[in-house]
């Protein structure tokens, strides 16, 4: 009797351990079938003293704020950078929900982010650091709302000026609350800088490295409608591209090589495309401010040659990480601020390069969609009123322009 009774605890014991490394085998699967992907992104900078928080400030006071994500997924993290700070940033609480109007946001979506399981973090100056991973059911194509409570900050803030979003802040600690009653505006972001989504393993990225073209200057505040938005919406709703998101890392002002606004594109190249999950593709839409800041004609061609050495390293980079990298040529800029013989001489010289050089694994000619009858001349119903950078039509037809078969996976 007692020899049947061990036999049926060792038959027992045995299938349970059977059926719990079927299990964990499944689960395994299951983690190889997926990865996290970005589905958010902007690219970081020092803010500049006039693009600082309005009052009350950020110190021991609550920022929501409101980005649009292009891929979905039920489990996601969130990036914060201090990169370009001086000093430590302390973070007392974050939350995310879905908006439901403005700044208002679903009661019933509000989820509490973590750091290793604890609600705030300090964050030393020159780092990043991603929350732990949370369940929360992302839309594709969706608002999101960034909500965090601050501790102690200073004016060495990291951040992007160029958000075309309003964000929305408030005196105290209002990270759990879904209601933000007389808050105070601001079009900035700040301390946030990507957003991945654990989706299936098929699903990639398209990150575009800019300027304020790309940043969406001239695009419509809260519309979402820079010209990668409407690349990324029609990928999304495209059956052979739909597992393919989009980043937008451009930077208003933004150099390649030297000066501009913000880091130049060579020096964040690797934290903002090299540093991402998810990326396949490149599209590299930038260099019209670095011909722009030629003072002499002399200079020109030395600028141009400088550009094209750039982007070659770029390329080089993108591709030891199998990316993809596509050039886009420089948009006409006759008649603007920048016009003069020969900074166009470098444009044309930098174009020729992009169009022929065969060094780009595709070419989106921005130009020529964009040029008018006028050689040289933006089109003149697609500029925001300065022959430089497009309005919202313009970005519309842009980002309608651009062949979705260059995504494919």
């Amino acid at each position: 009797m007692r020899f049947i009774k061990n036999f049926f605890v060792v038959l027992i014991s045995f299938c349970l351990l059977v059926s719990c490394a079927s299990l964990g085998k499944k689960e395994n699967l299951n983690n190889i079938s997926e990865k996290w992907v970005g589905t958010w992104a902007t690219a970081p900078q020092l803010i500049e003293p006039n693009n600082l928080p309005p009052d009350p400030g950020l110190s021991n006071n609550t920022l929501r704020q409101i980005i649009r994500v292009s891929l979905g997924g039920n489990k996601i993290r969130l990036r914060l950078s201090n990169i370009y700070s001086k000093d430590s940033l302390f973070i007392n609480a974050v939350s995310i929900a879905e908006p439901s109007d403005s700044c208002q946001v679903i009661p019933a979506s509000l989820s509490k982010l973590t750091f290793g399981g604890k609600k705030g973090v300090v964050l030393s100056p020159g780092s990043d650091i991603y929350t732990d991973p949370v369940n929360f059911k992302l839309k594709a194509n969706s608002l999101l709302a960034i909500t965090i409570f601050y501790g102690k900050t200073t004016k060495s803030l990291t951040g992007h000026p160029g958000s075309r979003t309003t964000s929305y802040l408030l005196k105290g600690d209002q990270s759990g609350n879904a209601v933000f009653k007389n808050s105070v505006k601001t079009d900035h972001w700040y301390s946030i800088m990507n957003v991945d989504v654990r989706t299936e393993k098929s699903s990639a990225v398209v990150a575009a490295l800019g300027n304020s073209i790309t940043d969406g200057r001239g695009s419509g505040t809260n519309r979402q409608n820079r010209w990668t938005d409407i690349l990324s919406q029609r990928l999304l709703a495209n059956s052979s591209t739909e597992n393919v998101g989009v980043l937008n890392f451009g930077i208003g002002g933004n150099c390649v090589v030297r000066g501009g606004l913000g880091p130049t594109a060579l020096d964040r190249f690797d934290y903002n495309i090299l540093n991402q999950s998810g990326v396949k593709w490149l599209i590299i839409l930038e260099g019209i401010n670095d011909i722009g800041g030629i003072k002499k004609a002399e200079d020109a061609p030395v600028m141009a040659k400088e550009l094209i050495d750039a982007y070659q390293l770029m390329i080089d980079k993108a591709h030891a990480r199998g990316i993809k990298v596509y050039g886009a040529t420089i948009l006409p800029f006759a008649k603007s601020f920048y016009d003069a013989p020969f900074r166009q001489e470098a444009r044309s010289i930098v174009n020729k390069w992009i169009r022929t050089s065969g060094k780009f694994d595709a070419v989106i000619d921005f130009d020529r969609l964009m040029e008018s009858s006028e050689s040289g001349v933006i089109l003149p119903d697609m500029h925001d009123k300065d022959y430089l950078h497009p309005n919202q039509e313009g970005y519309k037809k842009m980002g309608e322009f651009v062949n979705l078969d260059l995504f494919k996976n």
